[in-house]
């Protein structure tokens, strides 16, 4: 239980960790690489990742290890990998809700959850794309890597070490959902602030006020007060 398996290239750490579950006790297993050359992130999105600068990183655990929803669920991995950075950093971290992880206004983490079922057993598939060392990014780029965010320059396997026994820790001890909710709310990006969003292609100021336990967002709108709205219902701007 909890071992951690590497590969040199992978198209994809989601879709190849299939080859490492072959027991009926597979469970905490990992899969990285530092060169993903088919990363997908959420709702048929691609996660673009220069080799050898980044983590890729699939964790795959039984879906008997929770009794969360899969919203909750969601919510708490991204709980996870944000403490994990914070620690490490020991810099501010927010939840781009639902789950990118932001470091200083730029985006660091791509999270990407499945569930499968492998050889007869069901599970949560947690991909996870870190950028580490990656210095150059597109000028109008909202993402951002570990180093250029902190100026330090991390051990790329010592920093996968570190974080896969970080995550499955956390992961074998999940808190209640109240905490959980409290946890996400008070990590959420631009809560309580002014941001600017698109709706249905049109531009409308509003505030973060709060994420609930069925996987929406909860905005006070400039024009039409409190709503909630789904994921790709509404997109943050800034």
């Amino acid at each position: 239980m909890g071992q951690l398996f590497y590969q040199k290239e992978s198209s994809s750490t989601n879709d190849e960790i299939s080859q490492y579950l072959l027991y009926d006790n597979s469970d905490f297993i990992g899969l990285h690489t530092f060169n993903q050359t088919k990363g997908r992130g959420q709702y048929g999105n691609a996660w673009i990742s220069t080799a050898e600068k980044n983590l890729a990183y699939t964790l795959a655990i039984k879906t008997e290890n929770s009794t969360l929803s899969d919203f909750l669920f969601n919510y708490y991995t991204a709980i996870a990998i944000r403490d994990f950075l914070a620690n490490l950093t020991e810099n501010i971290v927010k939840i781009k809700w639902p789950n990118d992880i932001i470091l200083k206004n730029k985006k660091i983490v791509g999270i990407l959850i499945e569930k499968k079922k492998i050889n007869q057993s069901n599970y949560y598939i947690i991909g996870s794309g870190i950028n580490v060392l990656q210095e150059e990014f597109d000028d109008i780029s909202k993402a951002g890597s570990l180093l250029t965010q902190t100026e330090i320059r991390y051990d790329l396997k010592e920093f996968t070490s570190s974080y896969h026994h970080f995550l499955i820790e956390k992961l074998k001890n999940i808190p209640s959902e109240h905490e959980i909710m409290d946890h996400f709310n008070e990590n959420l990006f631009r809560k309580d602030e002014i941001s600017v969003f698109e709706i249905n292609e049109e531009r409308q100021n509003g505030i973060i006020k709060y994420a609930d336990k069925m996987g929406e967002l909860w905005i006070d709108l400039e024009n039409d007060g409190l709503k909630s709205f789904y994921h790709k219902e509404i997109k943050l701007l800034y």
